[in-house]
């Protein structure tokens, strides 16, 4: 074997083996060491998850049935003595319970009248006293909490043992919901068990549920008499009352085997999720983690050692045949193979020795270099416009690759394709068109009048020479040249282009800043228009916009962020015309356009991140800063924001508002029961909850059936009413501590409410 070769193999497979058997022995220690912190980990995650999926059923209930208990039909119910004759307040009163299976898969519901003994259930209206469970649920009204959760496992003391609920959750919510002894009437849902333990089984594979409730009651077991299990559930519910800690972990023993308990109590309603996993499971893993790591090291060490042999040969393969080609290429020197076979020296030597003797034939290949000259030329063009050669770089290479020593002015003509909408091409013609177009000017202008005529950051650039000085004639002449190009183009490839010219100049060192003002001057078509040729000297430099204009322009950006965000398309392309006559009306240099509409860009693109997305998963490719970036004209910047920003834009936000209605109605009537104390408002709630006061108007009158001010103030009068029956308080302060300055307004608007004034409401309350 080769002495290359046998240490390029043996080099290949120790590069190879050596990592995979690191990597698989570092592998296998760290996931058998971190397997269990992983699972523990990870039930911590299932815990507060099934935790949050369950409490989000239950605060789903329990807002649905604190609105339905707090409506002016409920709380004016439940002071009447309804009979079946009523048949119409009583149709309402079962809508509203039956309203309430939407926001909870309930088995039942009852609304009772403690005082006026009757009960409304899904199936019934009848007297309270004729109901089977009379006692359980009267036995509910001496609950100290005015809403209490009533798990299978929790007696009642007063109740009769035989009617406690066995596979159902109970939310018991005392009417009126204020603290009393003794409340008039009560509304009762079901929750059955069967879907808190639907909720616990997605998450079945990691490991076993268990919930306790707030007095240790595993009540959710399908075997409450296991004693092992009870046990365990002991000691979750321990745990969890030492120290009041809220959450953590514990090994403790389960069928003849430690297991590992990780727990979480829940601050809603004192109930502990827990999660018990077998060690023996965990410990299997690693187990199956070692064999498959040796497995896959050794399958890993046989593949480095068939494909380090394989590569070497083939790398090898190369290197053997140039060995061979230089044996037949030049003679052994001094007989220096001779008494040695080919394959015990290294082939690399014998390369060595004929490269050095090829070495002296190395002004044959410069001679062959000069046919690139065209290329050369180029690239020595680039150069210049790059500012990469000095003057006298240039006058030592000049005469090398043959361009023009002399002349009295140099100008620069930079091409740019205006646009490809509306022709036979398409983007990626763009590249092949500028080198037709370089191919067309190199033919049209003579070479003792320009130099090597190049493609460059997608324009076509060249650097003229003329022998005229006066600079009238110079500019005539630069624009006739300019203006045959354009012809000829259009001609034959029926393409619009424009041409930027520099300003004249005399030394080559200036070829990059000449450059840069046709580039400039190509600026201009924003303004301008398309199909132009622009003299840098004839755009001036452009001037600070004033304070003013920012600001209008600001205001109206900030309106059109808002009209967008109501979903008003005419009145959203009715300001960005605005918009537009602002910038185009004002003293506005060219350079300052990308710059103030990017901010109008970034302001619709904060709209789509607002609702969780991406401009380019929401909006499409075509609404990217890139792809406005590239536009050159007024006309194609107006179109881009029409059909590629607002079009899409509007639709996207059209989806998300409708799957936001619910949530933000939702969010209106936690403030207005929690701060109706207070001076509030649309206008506060739109700050509170970051959109515009006319979007939560619309939004809540929607989803509620009523405007966000009318449920504002029956709210309050039922609270007025609650005040009224349960304090002594005066109307005036009530009227006060409700946010009414002047009481008679407070009078007027509880007179028109509820039928009657405040103080017939407190005396007729009494003579009940």
């Amino acid at each position: 074997m080769s002495k290359f070769l046998f240490r390029l193999l043996s080099f290949s497979i120790l590069l190879g083996a050596v990592p995979v058997v690191f990597i698989g022995v570092i592998s296998y220690f760290i996931a058998s060491g971190d397997i269990e912190e992983k699972v523990k980990q990870g039930n911590e995650q299932i815990l507060l998850q099934t935790q949050m999926r369950v409490e989000q059923v239950m605060r789903t209930l329990e807002l649905s049935a604190v609105q339905y208990a707090s409506s002016p039909l409920a709380t004016k119910a439940i002071t009447q003595s309804l009979t079946p004759d009523d048949y119409q307040q009583v149709r309402d009163l079962s809508q509203g319970l039956y309203s309430m299976q939407t926001f909870g898969s309930i088995s039942e519901a009852y609304l009772i009248s403690l005082d006026n003994d009757w009960s409304i259930n899904f199936r019934s209206f009848q007297p309270f006293n004729a109901l089977s469970n009379r006692d359980t649920l009267t036995g509910y009204a001496k609950l100290p909490n005015s809403l209490n959760w009533i798990t299978p496992g929790v007696a009642d003391e007063s109740a009769d043992p035989e009617q406690q609920p066995k596979r159902v959750i109970r939310m018991v919510l005392k009417i009126p919901f204020v603290q009393a002894e003794r409340p008039q009437g009560l509304l009762v849902t079901e929750l059955p068990e069967g879907e808190i333990k639907q909720l616990l089984a997605e998450n079945s594979d990691f490991g076993e549920m268990m919930v306790l409730d707030e007095k240790g009651n595993d009540f959710l077991s399908d075997k409450p008499d296991d004693p092992e299990r009870s046990l365990v559930a002991r000691e979750i519910f321990e745990a969890s009352q030492q120290n009041k800690r809220r959450a953590g972990s514990f090994e403790t023993t389960l069928a003849g085997g430690n297991a590992l308990v990780t727990y979480r109590v829940s601050d809603y309603n004192n109930w502990v999720y827990a999660s018990v996993v077998s060690i023996s499971e965990i410990t299997k893993q690693s187990r199956n983690i070692a064999w498959i790591t040796f497995v896959a090291c050794l399958v890993l060490l046989l593949a480095v050692a068939g494909l380090g042999f394989y590569g070497s040969r083939r790398i090898y393969s190369p290197v053997r045949r140039l060995f061979e080609f230089t044996r037949e290429i030049e003679p052994d020197p001094a007989g220096a193979g001779e008494g040695r076979s080919s394959g015990s020296r290294d082939e690399f030597v014998w390369i060595e020795e004929r490269l050095r003797q090829l070495s002296s034939k190395g002004q044959q290949l410069q001679q062959q270099l000069r046919g690139q000259y065209s290329h050369l030329k180029e690239y020595f063009v680039l150069k210049l416009f790059s500012g990469q050669l000095s003057e006298s770089d240039y006058a030592f290479r000049s005469s090398m690759y043959g361009l023009p020593t002399e002349w009295k002015r140099l100008a620069v003509l930079t091409l740019q394709i205006d646009t490809l909408q509306g022709t036979r091409y398409g983007e990626h013609d763009r590249e092949l068109l500028l080198f037709a177009i370089n191919n067309m000017v190199g033919e049209l202008i003579p070479a003792e009048r320009r130099f090597t005529p190049v493609v460059h950051n997608h324009s076509q650039v060249t650097l003229v020479v003329s022998e005229t000085e006066d600079p009238a004639a110079l500019k005539q002449e630069l624009h006739e040249l300019a203006g045959s190009i354009k012809t000829k183009v259009y001609e034959y490839l029926q393409l619009k282009v424009s041409v930027g010219i520099s300003r004249p100049f005399e030394r080559i060192g200036d070829a990059m800043k000449a450059y840069h003002e046709s580039l400039e001057a190509l600026k201009g078509r924003i303004s301008l228009g398309n199909d132009l040729i622009i003299h840098a000297e004839d755009i001036e430099g452009g001037q600070e916009l004033k304070a003013a204009i920012y600001a209008q322009l600001k205001f109206l950006e900030d309106q059109l962020v808002q009209v967008v965000k109501q979903g008003d398309r005419e009145k959203a392309d009715a300001l960005f015309g605005e918009y537009i006559a602002a910038i185009v009306e004002r003293d506005v240099h060219f350079n300052e356009y990308p710059v103030l509409m990017l901010q109008l860009v970034a302001k619709m693109y904060q709209l789509v991140h607002e609702q969780g997305s991406t401009v380019q998963k929401a909006l499409g490719e075509g609404a990217t800063v890139e792809a406005f970036m590239k536009l050159t004209t007024l006309d194609a910047i107006v179109r881009w924001f029409k059909q590629e920003l607002f079009d899409p834009l509007f639709a996207f936000l059209a989806r998300q508002s409708e799957s936001q209605y619910v949530d933000i109605a939702n969010q209106m009537v936690k403030i207005i029961h929690e701060r109706y104390q207070e001076d509030l408002s649309l206008e506060m709630c739109a700050s509170l909850l970051n959109f515009h006061p006319v979007y939560l108007s619309r939004v809540f009158k929607k989803e509620t059936g009523v405007n966000f001010v009318d449920y504002l103030v029956e709210y309050r009068m039922t609270i007025a009413k609650q005040l009224l029956e349960t304090t002594n308080d005066k109307v005036s302060e009530i009227a006060e501590r409700l946010r009414y300055t002047n009481t008679s307004a407070f009078i007027r608007t509880f007179r028109r409410i509820v039928g009657m004034t405040p103080g017939q409401y407190r005396e007729q309350f009494q003579q009940k």
